[in-house]
C-alpha cells in the first residue's frame, strides 16, 4: 500500500509543477503537453512492481460495460473530432463574429451576448472546444476596440465550464461518471437542469458585479470579415453533430451504446471532409486543410494520461483507499460532501483523474446515496474548473492560449477570481440538485 500511495502522491505532484511550470517542451516541430508524463511513469512502475495484477487491468480494459474506460475515451475523442471540424469550417468564429455585431456599441451588450453565445454553443459542443476557439477571437475584438480583454475572457471561461454541467456530452467528465453509471441521455439533463441554471444566474451576476465599471465604458469595435470556410463539410458537419445528440439522447431505448454512435457520426465526418477534398482538390488549393488540421488537433494527450490515472486508481482501489474515503464522506451530506470534496479533489489531481478516483469512491458507498452523489461529484468536476488551472485541462489550455497572445493573466489572478465565482456557484449548484433529491 505504502509504496502505490508514494508513485501516486509523486505522480501528482510531478504533474502539477509541470503544468505549472513547462506544460509544453518542443520536439522538432512538435509541442508536445508534459501534464501526462508524470502519471504515466507512475503507472509503468505500478505495473512492473505488480503493485496491480496485469491481468485485472486487461479485464477492466475488455469489459462490455459503460465503465470501460477505452469506450469513454472513445466517445470524448469522437464528441472532439466533431467540435473542431466544425471550428475548422468557421462555425464559432462566425456566429461569434454575428452575435458581436449586435452589441450596440457597448461593452455591457458584447458581455450579455458573449456569454449567451459561449453558453449556448457549449451545450452542444464542448467546453475545451469553446474555450480554444472563443479564447484567441476575444484577445483580437477587444484588442481592435481598444479595451480590456479580462472581463470577456473570465466570463468565456467560467460561461463555458458552468454550462458543460447541462447535457451528458459537454464535458468528458460528465461522459465518465454519467456513463460508467448507466445514466441515460434524459436522466442525466433532468438532474443536472437545475444546478446548471442556478448556478448559471448566481456565476452570471458575480461576474456583472465584478465588472461593472468595466462595462460601463463606451467601445468603438472593428469588426473582421468572418466567412464560412467549407460550406459543404459544414452543413454535413451541424447534421451529423444534430443527429448524433438526438441518437445519444435515445441510446438506451434503441439498445446502442453511446460510444459507437459518436464514434461512427465522427467516422461520417471525417470521411466526408477526406473525399470532398479529395474529389474537389483539382479545383481548389489546400481543400484538405479541414481533414489535416482537424486530425492534429484531436485531444491525443488523454489516451495516455486517462489509461495512467485508471492504473493508478485501480492500485488505491486495491489497498482500499477509497472505500475509506467512501466511509469518511458517509458521516455528511452526499450532495455538499461529494459535491464539495471533489471540487477540491479536481485542484489537487485535475478533474478527469477525480472522476476515474470518485467512480470508485461512489461506487464503495451505501447504494441508496450512490446517484446523489455521482451528480454532486459531476457538478465539482466542471465548476472545480474555475478554482485554479490544475482544476481542468480546459484551464491548462486556457492559460497557454493568454501567454501565447501576450495576455498578463496570473495563477494568481485565476484563484482570486475563481474563489470569488466558484465557491458561491457551486453551493447554488449542490442546493440546486438537494432540493430535487428531499
Amino acid at each position: 500500500m505504502i509504496a502505490t500511495l508514494i508513485i501516486t502522491i509523486l505522480s501528482i505532484v510531478c504533474m502539477i509543477l509541470l503544468i505549472i511550470f513547462l506544460p509544453k517542451i518542443k520536439v522538432g516541430k512538435f509541442n508536445l503537453q508534459t501534464f501526462y508524463f508524470p502519471p504515466l511513469l507512475g503507472a509503468v512502475l505500478i505495473l512492473s512492481l505488480r503493485l496491480v495484477d496485469f491481468n485485472s487491468l486487461i479485464s477492466e480494459l475488455t469489459a462490455s460495460n459503460q465503465m470501460n474506460p477505452l469506450k469513454i475515451l472513445c466517445l470524448f475523442i469522437s464528441m472532439s473530432c466533431l467540435s473542431i471540424v466544425l471550428d475548422e469550417a468557421g462555425l464559432f468564429k462566425y456566429l461569434a463574429n454575428k452575435a458581436l455585431q449586435k452589441a450596440n456599441h457597448t461593452q455591457l451588450s458584447v458581455f450579455i451576448i458573449l456569454y449567451i453565445t459561449t453558453s449556448i454553443l457549449t451545450v452542444f459542443t464542448s467546453n475545451d472546444v469553446i474555450i480554444l476557439t472563443f479564447t484567441p477571437f476575444i484577445i483580437f475584438f477587444c484588442k481592435n476596440a481598444n479595451i480590456s480583454p479580462l472581463p470577456f475572457l473570465v466570463e468565456e471561461f467560467i460561461a463555458a465550464n458552468t454550462f458543460s454541467m447541462l447535457l451528458l456530452i459537454g464535458n468528458p467528465t460528465n461522459i465518465y461518471l454519467a456513463s460508467s453509471y448507466g445514466i441515460s441521455f434524459f436522466s442525466y439533463l433532468s438532474k443536472m437542469a437545475l444546478p446548471t441554471v442556478l448556478g448559471a444566474f448566481t456565476s452570471f451576476m458575480i461576474l456583472y458585479l465584478l465588472f461593472r465599471k468595466e462595462l460601463k465604458k463606451p467601445i468603438d469595435p472593428s469588426y473582421e470579415e468572418v466567412k464560412i470556410i467549407n460550406k459543404p463539410v459544414l452543413f454535413i458537419g451541424i447534421i451529423t453533430l444534430i443527429t448524433c445528440t438526438v441518437l445519444l439522447s435515445i441510446s438506451s431505448y434503441i439498445n446502442v451504446e453511446m460510444y459507437l454512435i459518436c464514434l461512427i457520426s465522427a467516422l461520417v465526418v471525417l470521411l466526408f471532409t477526406f473525399f470532398y477534398a479529395l474529389f474537389s482538390s483539382f479545383n481548389k488549393k489546400n481543400q484538405f486543410t479541414i481533414f489535416f488540421d482537424t486530425v492534429k488537433r484531436l485531444p491525443y494527450a488523454l489516451i495516455p494520461f486517462v489509461l495512467s490515472m485508471f492504473v493508478l486508481v485501480l492500485g488505491l482501489k486495491e489497498y482500499s483507499v477509497t472505500s475509506e474515503l467512501s466511509k469518511l464522506l458517509s458521516n455528511v451530506n452526499p450532495v455538499f460532501g461529494y459535491g464539495l470534496s471533489s471540487l477540491l479533489a479536481c485542484n489537487l489531481i485535475n478533474n478527469i483523474p477525480m472522476s476515474v478516483f470518485y467512480f470508485e469512491v461512489v461506487k464503495s458507498a451505501d447504494i441508496l446515496i450512490q446517484e446523489q452523489a455521482i451528480y454532486a461529484t459531476i457538478i465539482g468536476s466542471n465548476i472545480g474548473a474555475f478554482i485554479s488551472p490544475i482544476g481542468a485541462l480546459a484551464g491548462i489550455m486556457w492559460m497557454s492560449i493568454l501567454k501565447r497572445y501576450d495576455v498578463k493573466f496570473s495563477f494568481g489572478q485565476f484563484m482570486k477570481y475563481g474563489l470569488i465565482v466558484g465557491i458561491p456557484t457551486i453551493l447554488m449548484s449542490l442546493l440546486g440538485l438537494f432540493v430535487l433529491y428531499l
